[in-house]
């Protein structure tokens, strides 16, 4: 059951029909072909790059499949500045054009000029074109897919007809399940239900219990015309599609009219309650809103010094001028997947256009073999929290987010609204030090403590200066200085945004053992590092698992996967009950105690045996830390002596305090999670979920395969067994930068995503066609050098090669340090095993 024949719905069909699903229904409220939705009132172009691999290989996809179907009009496009600073943006652009395969060029003034002769090429820096920009006709697109699946004899379209209730019954670990969808013309059984209806889609997920974290928010267009010179041309378009990139606007040509579309206005949100029906009076349909022509005063102005020559004319009026609704959500990203409330229920809502028909074929794959060909870890619905599913939340970042569709957005900017949801018993101290917080999962994590500016000065010699304000943006020398503090003496690091479910029950160990892909049949007390896998064999989840018991396990992931995570385990829980699945995040609160002196501090507080030999790396135990009963794991991330400490939230601000005295005499310090999740992640090559541990990479290709495949099963076996049984397309490698002065001028320090190249400066590609880029960046202050870590073929893996890594359009020499798990840093793990 598909809710929606709007662009996405009507692809989806098509593609569940091309996989081989029948007896498909797609209902659809208002009238066929125009449902009445953003499909009908949208702009339709497409620019292909984005920032983002995830949407810039959706986008690409759905290019491809408009194409065939006749339907798409090349045109290009060209993105244009008018300041330094966005001209210094466009050829970020450019990098990322080059690290995802899309072809695209920089472009001066007069060549725009050349391309688009109506633009007032004064007011202008530069351009970046994109040749293969194009525009769609969605609702033609859509007709066609429907009717492909109507081909099949798989797909039933009824138009007109209105969801009024989806039923759902219990299901296992009181995730209740879809069973029934009730409409105005009748009821119909089914297991699988899509909500596909854009700006609807929050209504309609509630009536099943469930939420779509999203809100409807206006997009101002208007078409101004005839245009003469338009006109005359007797084409649809015939010039690039423009995007005035400092006023957060476009121009485009629609026949003898100009379109100009703003994302530069207010926020202007609405509640899907606030839409009308279809035939509301004043309104040509449910989600074009009557214009407010205050919002457009300025870039109405833009719009005419930059097309001054079509729009300053006699007889150019205002043809139509609307305020059209599109899908905003918390981060801006498309809500793909199964509802982590609801199981069989899915979403395939906020999607633009420009990525519709992909994002439909990855959801159709997603719900047929449980995995896809796209990495969708940005686009998970199951991302979200319940804090972030509610109203206010999804409302505050809708509107923050608004100005960033156009706007410049640093690989680390933080969002601000909304902020604090979620804090640690810890936090009293470390707001009294100073601490910058970044969020991840709601949380408040100190990223650096201004306590310890002191440190910059301490360890001046072994940090590297990034005088370039984009590279040091979001970024302190105290995170480096805290780093070299810690490998020297001991550092306290609050953790407590780690997500931790505990799963006990007669079943437990196999459940688990199904999940995870290492051995986890071990003595209790023994801590296991483990990847879960999809069952395509790609990443599903990184983690760490403790046994507690015979029957008894702690789940321990990362605070931003959390709720993915939760989702995955819970949707494949035994639906016999022997297995209960708990999240335990808010009960527990955790310090990372790391450095040469941890032990000294551990001991200085308890009469338990900490030694090595009593207290091995790798376990666990219970022991009493100054009074406070607390869970021990001797693991480390970030490369030294020390533990994991899980204390009761009530009692946490109790053992910071004691570890803080204690610690006085040792030189303790807080350090913040940018020590954790960057400078000691990188200098110990950890992978990261989400950047080196992707669905389009497996244990193989990253270095995490195992010396024994365990005998019990688990998901993504089959595929795991025939990667370890074949030569891996890549190998991750760790990279050292040679050369931070290549331009001859400031030395610049790269963030993540840059492409790399051969020494000839050409892209690297494997043999899956997956070019090499810059997964994690970052410096490494105990080696004084600064390190990227990439997926590389295996020809070009080899310790000492030479390459390239592009960077705002220079090309930096780099040279691969090591491959697969081999730290750059102590090697040998003498330092974690002391």
């Amino acid at each position: 059951m598909i809710i929606g024949a709007g662009i996405v719905g009507s692809c989806l069909g098509r593609h569940l029909a091309d996989l081989g699903w029948r007896n498909i229904v797609l209902l659809e409220k208002g009238p066929l072909p125009d449902p009445g939705g953003s499909t009908g009132h949208a702009s339709n172009f497409i620019f292909p790059v984005d920032h983002s691999q995830e949407i810039t290989a959706l986008t690409t996809d759905s290019m491809r499949q408009y194409a065939e179907l006749g339907v798409l009009t090349t045109c290009g496009g060209i993105e244009v500045a008018r300041s330094e600073q966005r001209a210094v943006e466009l050829q970020r652009r450019m990098t990322s054009a080059h690290a995802w395969g899309v072809d695209a060029e920089l472009i001066g003034p007069g060549r725009i000029s050349e391309l688009v002769p109506y633009c007032d090429t004064d007011l202008l820096r530069i351009g970046f074109h994109t040749p293969d920009g194009a525009i769609v006709d969605p609702l033609a697109a859509a007709t066609l897919m429907r009717e492909r699946a109507e081909a099949r004899g798989a797909l039933t379209s009824h138009d007109r007809t209105e969801v009024v209730g989806i039923d759902v019954s219990p299901g296992s670990a009181g995730r209740p399940r879809v069973t029934r969808v009730r409409t105005d013309r009748g009821d119909i059984e089914t297991e699988q239900v899509v909500i596909a209806c854009g700006v609807w889609s929050p209504k309609i997920a509630a009536l099943a219990g469930a939420h779509i974290p999203l809100t409807p928010a206006v997009h101002q267009m208007m078409d101004l015309g005839p245009i003469p010179q338009l006109a005359q041309t007797d084409s649809w378009i015939s010039f690039p599609l423009v995007r005035d990139m400092d006023n957060l606007m476009y121009e485009r040509q629609r026949g003898a009219d100009l379109e100009v579309g703003s994302y530069a206005h207010r926020p202007i949100l609405h509640d899907p309650a606030e839409i009308p029906p279809v035939g509301a009076p004043g309104q040509q349909s449910p989600t074009r809103f009557p214009f407010t022509a205050g919002d457009f005063e300025p870039q109405l102005r833009a719009a005419k010094e930059l097309f001054g020559a079509l729009l300053d004319q006699p007889g150019v009026q205002t043809q139509l001028a609307i305020n059209g609704l599109l899908s905003l959500t918390p981060d801006g990203g498309p809500l793909l997947g199964e509802s982590p409330e609801v199981g069989g229920l899915w979403s395939a809502a906020a999607v633009w256009i420009k990525e519709a028909a992909g994002a439909a074929r990855m959801v159709a794959q997603w719900m047929t073999t449980g995995s896809t060909e796209y990495d969708l870890h940005g686009a998970d619905i199951a991302r979200f929290y319940p804090y972030a599913r509610a109203r206010g939340h999804v409302r505050a970042r809708a509107a923050e987010g608004f100005g960033k569709i156009y706007g410049i957005t640093h690989p680390r900017e933080q969002w601000l609204s909304d902020r604090p949801v979620r804090t640690s018993p810890f936090h009293p101290r470390e707001v009294e030090l100073g601490a910058t917080f970044f969020e991840a999962g709601g949380w408040e994590r100190p990223q650096w403590y201004e306590a310890n500016a002191g440190l910059v000065d301490e360890y001046a010699d072994q940090i590297q200066e990034q005088p370039v304000e984009w590279d040091a943006r979001w970024w302190s020398p105290i995170i480096e200085a805290e780093h070299l503090a810690m490998r020297d003496r001991v550092a306290m690091i609050d953790l407590s945004a780690f997500a931790i479910f505990e799963c006990v029950g007669p079943g437990a160990l196999d459940y688990i053992q199904t999940m995870a892909m290492a051995q986890l049949d071990r003595p209790v007390g023994r801590v296991v590092y483990t990847p879960l896998l999809g069952p395509d064999g790609g990443f599903r989840a990184d983690l760490t698992i403790v046994r507690l018991g015979e029957q008894h396990f702690r789940v321990i992931t990362g605070g931003a996967d959390g709720s993915r995570d939760l989702a995955w385990f819970t949707s494949r829980l035994p639906a016999d009950g022997s297995v209960q699945l708990v999240d335990v995040t808010s009960a527990y609160a955790t310090i990372g105690l790391w450095g040469p002196r941890a032990r000294d501090l551990v001991s200085s507080i308890t009469s338990d045996d900490v030694s090595d030999e009593g207290f091995g790396f790798g376990t666990a135990r219970e022991v009493v830390l100054g009074g406070v009963p607390a869970l021990l794991l001797r693991i480390s991330y970030v490369g030294d002596l020390g533990w994991e400490i899980h204390v009761p939230t009530e009692q946490g601000l109790r053992l910071w305090d004691q570890l803080w005295e204690a610690g006085q005499s040792l030189g303790v310090l807080a350090a913040g999670i940018g020590v954790y999740g960057t400078t000691g992640r990188i200098e110990k090559a950890h992978r990261l979920m989400g950047a080196e541990l992707t669905g389009e990479y497996d244990a193989v290709e990253a270095g995490l395969a195992l010396p024994k495949v365990k005998g019990h099963d688990f998901v993504g076996k089959q595929a795991y067994l025939a990667a370890r049984d074949g030569t891996p397309a890549a190998v991750l490698c760790t990279l050292v930068v040679d050369d931070h002065r290549a331009d001859g001028e400031q030395p610049r320090f790269m963030t993540g995503n840059e492409p790399v190249l051969t020494g000839a400066g050409e892209p690297i590609v494997d043999a899956k066609g997956r070019r090499s880029f810059v997964t994690t960046a970052g410096p490494a202050p105990s080696l004084g050098r600064y390190l990227l870590m990439a997926y590389l073929p295996p020809d070009y893996a080899a310790e000492g090669t030479r390459l390239l890594v592009e960077y705002f359009g220079t090309h930096y020499p780099v040279t691969v340090l090591t491959r697969g798990h081999v730290a750059p840093f102590d090697p040998d793990n003498k330092r974690v095993k002391s």
